[in-house]
Protein backbone atom coordinates (compact mmCIF):
# COMPACT_ATOMS: atom_id res chain seq x y z
CA UNK A 1 0.00 0.00 0.00
CA UNK A 2 1.43 3.51 -1.40
CA UNK A 3 1.01 5.86 1.16
CA UNK A 4 2.57 9.21 2.78
CA UNK A 5 1.10 10.79 5.70
CA UNK A 6 3.95 14.17 6.09
CA UNK A 7 2.88 16.16 3.18
CA UNK A 8 3.43 20.07 2.37
CA UNK A 9 1.72 23.10 -0.31
CA UNK A 10 1.78 25.83 -0.13
CA UNK A 11 0.30 26.78 2.33
CA UNK A 12 2.78 26.64 3.83
CA UNK A 13 6.47 25.80 2.81
CA UNK A 14 5.59 23.71 -0.52
CA UNK A 15 4.63 24.74 -4.25
CA UNK A 16 1.65 22.99 -4.79
CA UNK A 17 -1.68 23.88 -4.71
CA UNK A 18 -2.96 21.31 -2.07
CA UNK A 19 -5.61 20.02 -5.02
CA UNK A 20 -2.94 19.09 -7.22
CA UNK A 21 -1.07 17.84 -4.84
CA UNK A 22 -3.58 15.37 -4.10
CA UNK A 23 -4.25 14.62 -7.68
CA UNK A 24 -0.68 13.86 -8.66
CA UNK A 25 -0.73 11.25 -6.07
CA UNK A 26 -4.15 10.22 -6.79
CA UNK A 27 -2.45 9.52 -9.91
CA UNK A 28 0.41 7.66 -8.79
CA UNK A 29 -1.86 4.95 -7.00
CA UNK A 30 -1.45 6.68 -3.48
CA UNK A 31 -4.83 4.83 -1.17
CA UNK A 32 -3.84 7.68 1.94
CA UNK A 33 -2.31 10.68 2.29
CA UNK A 34 -1.91 13.04 5.02
CA UNK A 35 -1.45 17.43 4.15
CA UNK A 36 0.44 18.08 7.11
CA UNK A 37 1.27 22.16 6.29
CA UNK A 38 3.94 23.77 8.79
CA UNK A 39 1.86 25.50 11.44
CA UNK A 40 2.27 27.24 14.88
CA UNK A 41 -0.38 29.30 16.96
CA UNK A 42 -1.04 32.07 14.69
CA UNK A 43 -1.75 29.88 11.45
CA UNK A 44 -3.65 27.00 12.98
CA UNK A 45 -6.94 27.57 12.30
CA UNK A 46 -6.26 28.49 8.57
CA UNK A 47 -4.48 25.68 7.57
CA UNK A 48 -6.65 23.43 8.91
CA UNK A 49 -9.80 24.69 7.09
CA UNK A 50 -8.42 25.52 4.21
CA UNK A 51 -7.24 21.70 3.70
CA UNK A 52 -10.26 20.40 5.00
CA UNK A 53 -12.29 22.12 1.80
CA UNK A 54 -9.95 19.94 -0.73
CA UNK A 55 -9.59 17.14 1.27
CA UNK A 56 -13.53 16.84 1.47
CA UNK A 57 -14.09 17.26 -2.65
CA UNK A 58 -11.24 14.85 -3.00
CA UNK A 59 -12.50 12.49 -0.79
CA UNK A 60 -16.14 12.15 -2.44
CA UNK A 61 -14.89 11.66 -6.05
CA UNK A 62 -11.36 10.16 -6.28
CA UNK A 63 -9.95 6.73 -5.22
CA UNK A 64 -7.87 8.32 -2.16
CA UNK A 65 -8.21 9.50 1.36
CA UNK A 66 -7.17 12.14 2.00
CA UNK A 67 -6.33 13.70 5.70
CA UNK A 68 -5.99 17.04 6.79
CA UNK A 69 -3.40 17.45 9.40
CA UNK A 70 -0.98 20.04 10.29
CA UNK A 71 2.91 19.94 11.74
CA UNK A 72 3.59 21.78 14.30
CA UNK A 73 6.84 23.60 13.73
CA UNK A 74 9.68 25.17 15.71
CA UNK A 75 7.26 25.43 18.75
CA UNK A 76 7.83 25.71 21.82
CA UNK A 77 7.64 22.62 23.24
CA UNK A 78 5.52 23.28 26.33
CA UNK A 79 2.97 24.65 24.10
CA UNK A 80 3.01 21.42 21.87
CA UNK A 81 0.08 19.56 23.88
CA UNK A 82 -2.14 22.38 24.04
CA UNK A 83 -1.60 23.21 20.09
CA UNK A 84 -2.17 19.10 19.28
CA UNK A 85 -5.22 19.38 21.44
CA UNK A 86 -6.63 22.52 19.90
CA UNK A 87 -6.11 21.24 16.50
CA UNK A 88 -7.68 18.19 16.92
CA UNK A 89 -10.72 20.40 17.94
CA UNK A 90 -10.56 22.54 15.17
CA UNK A 91 -11.33 19.14 12.68
CA UNK A 92 -7.29 18.32 11.69
CA UNK A 93 -7.04 14.02 11.78
CA UNK A 94 -4.11 13.85 11.84
CA UNK A 95 -1.28 15.88 14.01
CA UNK A 96 2.76 15.68 13.22
CA UNK A 97 5.23 17.18 15.28
CA UNK A 98 8.99 18.95 13.53
CA UNK A 99 11.06 16.38 15.49
CA UNK A 100 14.43 17.40 16.78
CA UNK A 101 16.11 16.45 13.15
CA UNK A 102 19.79 17.55 13.21
CA UNK A 103 19.79 19.67 10.15
CA UNK A 104 17.41 22.14 11.91
CA UNK A 105 17.71 24.22 15.25
CA UNK A 106 14.57 22.74 16.68
CA UNK A 107 13.73 23.40 20.38
CA UNK A 108 15.38 20.93 23.25
CA UNK A 109 12.06 19.15 24.61
CA UNK A 110 10.37 18.78 21.43
CA UNK A 111 10.91 15.00 21.15
CA UNK A 112 9.95 14.56 24.36
CA UNK A 113 6.61 16.94 24.55
CA UNK A 114 5.55 15.39 21.42
CA UNK A 115 5.61 11.19 22.38
CA UNK A 116 3.97 12.78 25.82
CA UNK A 117 1.06 13.62 23.95
CA UNK A 118 -2.16 11.74 22.94
CA UNK A 119 -3.50 13.94 20.51
CA UNK A 120 -0.18 14.03 18.62
CA UNK A 121 0.07 11.07 15.87
CA UNK A 122 3.14 11.16 14.19
CA UNK A 123 6.74 12.45 15.06
CA UNK A 124 8.19 13.25 11.88
CA UNK A 125 12.16 13.33 11.61
CA UNK A 126 12.93 12.96 15.47
CA UNK A 127 16.87 12.92 15.17
CA UNK A 128 18.67 11.44 17.95
CA UNK A 129 15.93 9.94 19.68
CA UNK A 130 16.46 9.16 22.98
CA UNK A 131 15.40 5.29 23.81
CA UNK A 132 12.99 6.70 27.10
CA UNK A 133 11.26 9.01 24.31
CA UNK A 134 10.74 6.15 22.08
CA UNK A 135 9.36 3.50 24.89
CA UNK A 136 6.93 7.02 25.74
CA UNK A 137 5.84 6.82 21.63
CA UNK A 138 4.94 3.02 21.76
CA UNK A 139 2.65 3.50 24.99
CA UNK A 140 0.97 6.48 23.51
CA UNK A 141 0.82 5.00 19.92
CA UNK A 142 2.72 8.25 18.63
CA UNK A 143 4.35 6.75 15.32
CA UNK A 144 8.11 7.75 14.21
CA UNK A 145 8.66 8.67 11.34
CA UNK A 146 11.60 6.85 8.88
CA UNK A 147 11.98 9.92 6.17
CA UNK A 148 12.74 10.28 2.93
CA UNK A 149 13.79 13.99 2.94
CA UNK A 150 17.52 14.66 2.27
CA UNK A 151 19.13 15.95 5.60
CA UNK A 152 16.13 14.74 7.82
CA UNK A 153 17.38 11.07 6.96
CA UNK A 154 20.71 10.88 8.07
CA UNK A 155 19.37 9.46 11.21
CA UNK A 156 16.78 6.96 10.10
CA UNK A 157 19.15 3.63 11.18
CA UNK A 158 18.75 5.58 14.96
CA UNK A 159 14.94 6.07 14.82
CA UNK A 160 14.34 2.38 12.92
CA UNK A 161 16.36 0.76 15.47
CA UNK A 162 15.01 2.37 18.74
CA UNK A 163 11.43 1.87 17.15
CA UNK A 164 12.20 -1.60 16.72
CA UNK A 165 13.69 -2.14 19.88
CA UNK A 166 10.87 -0.19 21.98
CA UNK A 167 7.73 -1.72 19.88
CA UNK A 168 6.79 1.92 18.74
CA UNK A 169 5.20 2.26 15.54
CA UNK A 170 7.58 3.27 12.38
CA UNK A 171 6.10 4.97 9.24
CA UNK A 172 8.37 6.19 6.07
CA UNK A 173 7.05 9.33 5.18
CA UNK A 174 8.08 11.95 1.92
CA UNK A 175 7.63 15.04 3.73
CA UNK A 176 7.26 16.22 0.04
CA UNK A 177 7.59 19.86 -0.87
CA UNK A 178 7.86 19.90 -4.62
CA UNK A 179 5.72 17.28 -7.32
CA UNK A 180 9.83 15.24 -7.34
CA UNK A 181 9.19 14.44 -3.60
CA UNK A 182 7.13 12.25 -3.76
CA UNK A 183 7.12 8.44 -2.83
CA UNK A 184 6.79 5.81 -5.15
CA UNK A 185 6.53 1.82 -3.50
CA UNK A 186 10.30 1.52 -4.64
CA UNK A 187 11.46 4.93 -2.86
CA UNK A 188 9.23 3.61 -0.27
CA UNK A 189 11.13 0.36 0.48
CA UNK A 190 14.34 1.53 -0.54
CA UNK A 191 13.92 4.15 2.49
CA UNK A 192 12.52 1.42 4.80
CA UNK A 193 15.21 -1.05 3.86
CA UNK A 194 18.27 1.61 3.86
CA UNK A 195 17.38 2.13 7.42
CA UNK A 196 18.87 -0.94 8.32
CA UNK A 197 15.70 -2.99 8.70
CA UNK A 198 15.12 -6.65 7.68
CA UNK A 199 12.69 -7.74 5.10
CA UNK A 200 10.17 -8.99 7.54
CA UNK A 201 10.55 -5.81 9.35
CA UNK A 202 10.48 -3.65 6.12
CA UNK A 203 6.80 -5.71 5.78
CA UNK A 204 5.61 -4.44 8.71
CA UNK A 205 6.72 -0.77 8.41
CA UNK A 206 4.84 -0.95 5.34
CA UNK A 207 1.94 -3.22 5.05
CA UNK A 208 1.04 -3.11 8.97
CA UNK A 209 1.87 0.00 10.19
CA UNK A 210 -0.42 2.34 8.07
CA UNK A 211 -3.32 0.31 9.34
CA UNK A 212 -2.31 0.46 12.80
CA UNK A 213 -2.32 4.50 12.58
CA UNK A 214 -5.36 4.37 11.02
CA UNK A 215 -7.55 2.52 13.60
CA UNK A 216 -5.54 5.15 16.11
CA UNK A 217 -7.17 8.02 13.81
CA UNK A 218 -10.36 6.21 13.45
CA UNK A 219 -10.33 6.32 9.51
Amino acid sequence: MLYDFHTHTFLSDGVLLPMELIRRYAMKGCRVMGITDHAGPGTLERVIKEVRADAASANKYWDIVVLTGVELTHCPPETIPELAREAKVLGADLVVVHGETIVEPVPEGTNHAAVSSTDVDILAHPGLLAEDDASLAARNKVALELSRRNGHCLTNGHVAYLGMATGALLVVNSDSHAPGDLLDERLQYGTARGAGLTGEQVRQVLDEAPHKLLEKLGK
